[in-house]
């Protein structure tokens, strides 16, 4: 899928080889100002780990995983303009929360979008092929967790035809925030 605006870039999934461009872009999304609501791990944490947990990442999320799929944004230059990673959940487990899953879904996780692409269409076109590949996959629906104090994240969710649940999720070690979980059933 190729699509313009602001410039051209192609949505795609992860190679193998990929891991240096997954680190450099998680890295930058740490960075953003509202990443400690957006993500549960810091700057510090991520920078500091091995090569071998990046290059671990992008095969097993990559185009040949199962259970889990990151998707890109790639101008022609080679920078990577946003990312968006879809797991599969079955029912019958519990999700990383401690939560029951109740039937076989996507869970959508790591949305980033560098702010000169943000207001593109870039983020919808990242999670439409995110719900095709859950669809794809035999998901009877989709979810995300966004923290409650996010409106930027919450508003580009509803957007892309997610609604709230009614499930509030609490964050571990961090009293009185919490996370709502969003839903789209197409």
């Amino acid at each position: 899928m190729t699509l313009t605006a602001p410039g051209d870039y192609e949505i795609r999934s992860l190679r193998p080889d990929d891991w240096p461009a997954v680190k450099e872009l998680r890295l930058r999304a740490l960075q953003d100002p509202v990443a400690h609501l957006a993500f549960l791990e810091t700057y510090e944490t991520a920078e500091a780990l091995p090569d071998s947990f990046w290059q671990e990442r992008a095969v097993s999320s990559g185009e040949r995983a199962t259970g889990a799929r990151q998707f890109v944004a790639e101008t022609p230059d080679g920078t990577w303009a946003g990312s968006l990673t879809v797991l599969m959940e079955e029912a019958g487990t519990t999700d990383w929360a401690g939560c029951p899953v109740d039937r076989r879904q996507g869970h959508v996780v790591g949305v980033f979008v560098r702010p000169e692409w943000r207001g593109s269409g870039l983020t919808g076109a990242l999670f439409e092929a995110g719900l095709e590949w859950a669809r794809s996959r035999g998901a009877e629906r989709v979810r995300l967790i966004v923290h409650e104090d996010n409106p930027r994240a919450r508003r580009a969710y509803r957007k892309a035809g997610f609604a709230p649940s009614g499930r509030v999720v609490p964050l571990e070690g961090r009293p009185g925030e919490s996370e709502l979980e969003y839903v789209t059933d197409h």
